[in-house]
């Protein structure tokens, strides 16, 4: 038997410390925070984009909407579109309430504009370093609220179920203790799952954790399909590579080859700010081709450190002077449109269980995210998640506690010599482009893998979504939004729907606690 501490909680859980974890755990008040790393670290806090919102003259959250759903690839929901466009002001006046300093211009809120925005409405901190104002914002607020307890470098292994509903989380403590906690509502706030491919701009910890575990649970996925690919990742040897902003480009900067040729010009009509999966496309087929692509921003000159400061440091740390030199760039994995399905109060098709962030599905971004959008869905479903959680009664514990058999068998480490295989396997035939002879050549790669895996704290994590993905690129045989089948390349009417995926839940095991917490 493993030896665990079973703790009971009367407060709602939160997995996860980004922004919609945060400002899920704001709106609680009271509530329990679990992190796989210190607090407020995590993908949020690298998001150089800013937060879409329809503040400006001339704009309003109709337009905003209308954009959103325009780059959706014909899957965004008009109606999750208006819901979220409509609540950016009043979740921009709550950070400024809360002491986010955005950047102003003769006395208001400076917009920018990036791809896919009809509209100046990006609200940006420090130039490109819109995240690390956020999650300085709601580490201090989070911080100054008693009633929010964090457990900080805690890892959450498996979701507990009483009969049909989530109870509770199997997580691993910073000390290797394994404990059981359980709550009346557990609120998925932990990220995408950009680390199963060998280039993405995702911090190490992104390793799909709250899919995996709601798949295992039996929770409802919808389109994991659909991976967006950032088409100007610094072409750098750094893990995760540095991302060069949207907003370089909103700003004026070109997309050139190693002749000096502006090629997007003939990809779209709107050149370098055309949807992202066209841009990352483009890029990336120059790239595997043998051309060298460059992000030439030099226009901005000896105005770039001010303007960009994050990716003039990035730039500079790796030998590139962007005030004078273009910048080599590819395309590199970086959100999950997909994830689990939720409603529009960030209930999935398990009682008891929430998710919220990169790891929900809302349906705003449908098959290709618009950008900046992100930011605005984590506070807007945080929010909204925190509100209905709220309303939940205590759990009813009659029926046992169980977990997945294989939480209770998790080594200390990954294989990383099997990770690194993984996400090799799944760069090369899972990414910008795709076909069915390499996804059926990656579903038999991730199966001779597995045991190597699935014993991992995080690679099972990996395994299982790398394994819906190529499940649910294989069933969608047409191309749309951040999904590309090369022997399928065009947009079939007949497939504009969502791809509902539920997994077999895993096999379970009787929770036995051996010692109750005090």
């Amino acid at each position: 038997m493993t030896e665990f501490f079973e703790v009971r909680t009367a407060d709602p859980i939160v997995i996860g410390s980004g922004v919609a974890g945060l400002t899920a755990a704001l709106g609680l008040g009271s509530c329990l925070v679990i992190t796989k790393t210190a607090l407020a670290e995590g993908s949020s806090r690298w998001a150089q984009g800013g937060i879409a919102a329809a503040v400006g003259d001339g704009d309003d959250a109709v337009q905003h909407a209308a954009d959103t759903v325009a780059v959706s690839g014909g899957l965004g929901d008009p109606l999750v579109a208006k819901l979220v466009t409509a609540a950016a002001a009043e979740r921009i006046d709550w950070l400024q309430g809360l002491g986010a300093m955005f950047d102003r211009k003769d006395g208001k809120l400076a917009l920018g504009r990036e791809a896919g925005h009809k509209r100046h409405r990006i609200i940006h901190a420090d130039g490109d370093a819109t995240g690390a104002e956020l999650m300085r914002t709601l580490r201090a607020a989070t911080i100054a609220r008693p009633q929010i307890d964090v457990w900080e470098d805690t890892l959450a292994l498996d979701l507990i179920r009483r009969g049909g509903r989530v109870t509770g989380v199997l997580v691993r403590t910073r000390d290797g203790r394994l404990v059981a906690i359980e709550g009346p509502a557990v609120i998925l706030a932990t990220g995408g799952i950009g680390r199963v491919y060998a280039q993405t701009t995702n911090p190490a910890e992104v390793t799909g954790d709250g899919t995996a575990m709601a798949g295992r649970a039996g929770a409802t996925l919808l389109d994991p399909e659909f991976v967006q690919f950032h088409p100007t990742a610094l072409v750098s040897p750094l893990d995760p590579m540095p991302l060069l902003t949207e907003a370089l480009r909103g700003a004026g900067a070109v997309l050139v080859d190693e002749s000096g040729n502006r090629y997007m010009m003939g990809e779209h009509p709107d050149a370098e700010l055309a949807p992202r999966d066209v841009v990352a496309r483009a890029n990336w087929r120059r790239r595997a081709a043998g051309t060298a692509v460059f992000l030439d921003a030099t226009h901005l000159g000896d105005g770039f450190p001010g303007r960009f400061p994050t990716v003039f440091a990035a730039a500079m740390d790796a030998g590139i002077n962007p005030r004078r030199e273009a910048m080599p760039v590819n395309a590199a994995a970086h959100y999950h449109m997909g994830g689990i399905q939720v409603d529009e109060h960030g209930r999935t098709s398990l009682p008891g269980l929430y998710a919220i962030g990169e790891t929900a599905a809302t349906r705003l971004h449908g098959a290709n995210r618009l950008a900046s959008n992100s930011l605005l869905e984590g506070l807007v479903f945080g929010a909204r998640a925190a509100a209905d959680a709220a309303r939940r009664g205590d759990f009813v514990g009659f029926e046992p506690a169980m977990v997945p058999l294989s939480a209770l068998n998790v080594d200390d480490a990954d294989d990383a010599a099997a990770v690194t295989a993984l996400r090799q396997l799944m760069w090369d035939n899972v990414g910008v482009e795709r076909d069915a002879s390499g996804l059926l050549a990656a579903r038999a790669r991730l199966a001779t893998l597995l045991p190597r895996l699935e014993r991992g704290p995080s690679a099972r994590n990996l395994a299982t979504v790398s394994g819906v993905v190529i499940a649910a690129a294989l069933q969608r045989t047409e191309s749309r939004g951040g999904h590309y089948r090369s022997d399928f390349p065009n947009r079939d009417p007949a497939r504009r729907h969502h791809t509902t995926y539920r997994p077999i839940p895993a096999a379970t095991t009787t929770l036995q606690a051996a010692t109750v917490a005090a």
